[in-house]
Formats: C-alpha cells, structure tokens, sequence
C-alpha cells in the first residue's frame, strides 16, 4: 500500500485555523463528570486541546477513555461540568449540532457502514455537490480504496476499514477530530501510514483528541498527555516532558524510580 502522497494538501478547519495568540481551545472539558444511568464513570475531569495541537489520552483498561470522547462527541450528557468547542458552551448540543461545529468522531470499530459500498460511504461522509471530488481525495490519500469502490466496506481488511473511516475527518473540514483506539488490532505498516495522515491534518490546523494504546507512540507524536485513571486524570502534561517510565509506573500502581 502507498504512503499518503506529496500532492495531498492538508484539509482546512472549519473554524480558519489558530485563532491570535492561540486563547481559544479547540475543546475542552471543565470538571465534567459524567457515566451512565445513575453510574458516575468520569469523576471532575477538566482536560485542554488547543486549536492545532494533538492531545493523547492513555490509561488502563476500563479507565473511562472511552466514555471521555463519547461526552466530547455529545453521545453522553455530563451529570456536572462543562463542554465546550471554541470557547461554547456545547454541554447540551447534540451530537449533530456539534459535527456542524466543527467535531469530529471516529470511534472504536471503525464508524463505517459495512453494508454499504465503500463509493457509498465516501458519498455519505462528503458535501454536497462534491462528491466527485471526495472520492478522488480519498483515494489519492488512501490508493488502495480506489480499488474496492464498488465492493461492500463490511468485506475490507481492518486496516482498509480504518483508512475509509478516517477519510471522514478529512472530507468534512472539521476543526477537531477525536479517535478512539485508531490503531486497534492493525498491523504496524498500516499504523505508520494512519499516522502521517494525522500529521496530514495538523499541518492544516485541525486539532486531534487520540486514545492510543501504544504509549510510546503517543509519546513521540502528541504536545500534550493525560492519564486517566478509574475516571479522574492522575497526570498530565507535555509529551517532551513525560516519561514512559512515570506512565507505566502509574498504570502498574507503583512509584517511578
């Protein structure tokens, strides 16, 4: 499979790009705490993207990672806090209301329908009157979809899943995109090439919210890190500044030498 080609252009955000000074946060969480039911999973998470920045979000299994972007993305509603693109208040916008305003999710499980085509998906996640055009970018960003246009997306390798699926983030211009576990059970040649397509869309001023199980990827890749643990973010800080040593040792529950 070819790597992302030099003639790709980096997609423009919705919003234009860094605001001055960079004062406004692509996303942010203020003291959100949120769960199902009557069930608390996230406990007073407070949590920054700045516009144009890639944010990681690690931790062990069952940690609420996943609830996290689901209240980012409006599919859970916080119990308490905020949520909020941009410097707005979205805590009770729904989730169509925020794809209009810029967010993006790609969740866990790929996000594509199966039983549709591959042409048909990248249909459905481009503009109107551009779908031409959107069928040609993906596949001058990803070669190998050009050649399952017409095959059902359902019948793809999990890799050429991921790929259809991350072509939506591209194709709608957003000004923030979550993943959720983006590298889950692909092999690493496939990684390699979903990675330049993130750096792909940073150099444009799109923003990206990423859980990753690979720490050490996360770590060379992403400006900031959170930790989260049990619902609550026991560490956070610059990537450059983060070893893979304290990670660890808070996930194993011990202290860092």
């Amino acid at each position: 499979m070819s790597k992302l080609g030099p003639s790709v252009e980096a997609p423009q955000t919705a919003a234009g790009g860094s605001p001055p000074g960079g004062a406004v946060l692509a996303l942010e969480l203020e003291s959100v705490s949120a769960g199902y039911g009557r069930t608390e999973v996230l406990h007073d998470v407070t949590l920054k993207v700045p516009q144009g920045s890639a944010v990681a979000l690690v931790g062990p299994n069952g940690a609420g990672k996943t609830s996290l972007l689901r209240v980012s993305a409006g599919l859970i509603k916080p119990m308490s806090g905020r949520v909020l693109l941009r410097g707005k208040d979205v805590s009770k916008v729904d989730v169509h209301g925020r794809t209009n305003l810029g967010l993006c999710d790609i969740p866990e499980g790929r996000g594509i329908f199966p039983s549709l085509t591959v042409k048909e998906n990248i249909i459905l996640q481009s503009q109107r009157h551009r779908q031409k055009e959107a069928i040609a970018q993906a596949v001058e960003l990803f070669p190998v979809l050009g050649s399952r246009l017409r095959v059902p997306a359902g019948s793809l390798s999990g890799g050429e899943q991921q790929m259809l699926a991350v072509t939506r983030a591209y194709l709608s211009s957003p000004s923030i995109v979550l993943f959720d576990e983006l590298s889950l059970g692909l092999a690493p040649l496939i990684i390699d090439q979903l990675y330049e397509y993130i750096k792909l869309i940073l150099k444009g001023g799109v923003s990206v919210l990423i859980v990753e199980q690979y720490v050490n990827r996360v770590l060379d890749f992403a400006d900031e890190v959170y930790l989260l643990d049990r619902g609550a973010v026991v560490l956070s800080g610059p990537a450059a500044e983060v070893r893979e040593k304290d990670l660890f040792a808070h996930y194993m529950g011990i202290e860092a030498e």
